[in-house]
């Protein structure tokens, strides 16, 4: 699994108008990939790192300051970009394996305690934020 993530003050997810989730309070974007392989272990190992990883101000973690996450599955984090000038996503899983490890990872961190909001997998959505700091963590599990 691969995740972005960012510390936003703000941001919101939109599909067709309408806002599908946003951030309630200062906290993380997390855009989310999931490749073929990706189980169980990747998804307790990232919930754990998104949840946990000390990147908000006064390095305080989500869990820390009670902040909340908008995860938002996004397989375009596996571009593979090294040959020609149009990418290849074949590292990335296709929706009927990608959506139900994504909403695990959703739900573990909801187990954590974490408030969690989504966008909505597959759909064509715009993602707005601001960035804080700027900060933004690429994980690799």
């Amino acid at each position: 699994m691969r995740a972005v993530l960012q510390r936003c003050s703000t941001a919101r997810v939109v599909v067709d108008g309408e806002v599908v989730g946003s951030l309630p309070a200062p906290g993380l974007v997390a855009l989310v990939g999931v490749t073929h392989d990706d189980g169980p272990t990747e998804v307790a190992t990232l919930a754990r790192k998104i949840a946990d990883l000390r990147i908000l101000r006064d390095e305080l973690s989500v869990l820390d300051a009670g902040a909340p996450v908008l995860a938002i599955s996004q397989f375009t984090l596996y571009a593979d970009t090294r040959k020609g000038r149009r990418p290849t996503w074949n590292q990335a899983a296709p929706g009927p394996v990608a959506e139900p490890v994504f909403e695990a990872l959703v739900a573990d961190l909801r187990a954590r305690g974490v408030h969690v909001e989504t966008g909505r997998f597959g759909a064509d959505m715009a993602v707005e934020l601001v960035n804080d700091g700027p900060v933004t963590i690429v994980l690799d599990v």
